[in-house]
């Protein structure tokens, strides 16, 4: 959002919320909030896809979000918007309890509670010319879960990579690469982090490989040359040259870390 913009000029708001009722109320209170303050709806979308594309193919200085949204929600939305050069201010809409709203008063993040009122919404909206986006630390604060969608940022725009389609993630110097069935892709993320977030699905299997457990077909020995070693990396994680992960979907024979083979066969064995 331009913080050189005018008070007259009219603040642009786009309504984010899955439910067609909710939107509608929306933008009644919006309606009647014009008498005293200038603005416009530029759209209203159902989820928090759709709310990414529009923010960075229009003009948008707020954004009214739910946060309980199929697909993507509210929360992952305001994470995935901090990755615009120019990210729009982000105001939650929320049914949540009040130990959740308490969460949202400790960390500074503005709200409006459902069902909404005008006033409330009248003193929200006058308080964005001077809102400072959310940042990535309040956001993990507010958040349940892990990601459903990782941000590519590309020339233009930012790009999402749904989790369910990653294969693995590489670690490559200061980036991590992605890897789907059909591309690859470039993440400015560390694997460390990506590992916490993401447990309960992927699996370490080398210091420089997290792989997706559904993707894993087997684990298999490779008979080495006689004159072969053990490769060593610097952090001592020595790569068992002998053993390798075999995937769906895609070609590759990945390194197996000898630290890393004695779990990677007991999780194996018990899939089976």
């Amino acid at each position: 959002m331009n913080t050189e913009t005018k008070t007259d000029r009219p603040l642009k708001i786009l309504v984010v919320d899955d439910e067609a009722p909710a939107r509608r109320r929306l933008r009644d209170l919006l309606d009647d909030c014009k008498q005293a303050l200038p603005l416009t709806v530029v759209g209203e979308v159902e989820n928090g896809r759709e709310a990414l594309h529009w923010a960075q193919i229009s003009e948008v200085d707020l954004l009214l979000t739910d946060i309980q949204m199929p697909d993507m929600n509210g929360i992952e939305l305001a994470q995935h918007l901090l990755r615009m050069k120019q990210p729009p201010r982000v105001i939650f809409v929320t049914a949540f309890n009040e130990y959740a709203v308490r969460a949202f008063e400790l960390n500074a993040v503005d709200y409006l509670m459902k069902p909404v009122r005008i006033d409330r919404l009248l003193i929200a909206l006058r308080k964005v010319p001077a809102l400072e986006p959310i940042s990535e630390t309040q956001l993990a604060e507010l958040s349940t879960g892990a990601r459903r969608f990782l941000p590519v940022v590309g020339r233009t725009r930012i790009e999402l990579v749904p989790i369910d389609e990653v294969i693995y993630f590489k670690a490559e110097l200061k980036y991590v690469t992605i890897k789907t069935r059909e591309r690859e892709f470039i993440l400015e993320e560390s694997l460390i982090k990506l590992e916490q977030e993401f447990a309960p699905d992927f699996v370490r299997i080398h210091r420089s490989y997290l792989v997706a457990k559904r993707a894993i077909k087997s684990l298999m020995r490779i008979v080495a040359d006689k004159h072969g070693a053990d490769a060593a990396d610097a952090d001592g994680d020595h790569e068992d040259e002998g053993w390798k992960v075999e995937l769906q979907d895609v070609p590759e024979l990945l390194p197996v870390s000898r630290r890393q083979r004695g779990a990677l066969q007991t999780m194996l064995k018990n899939v089976k």
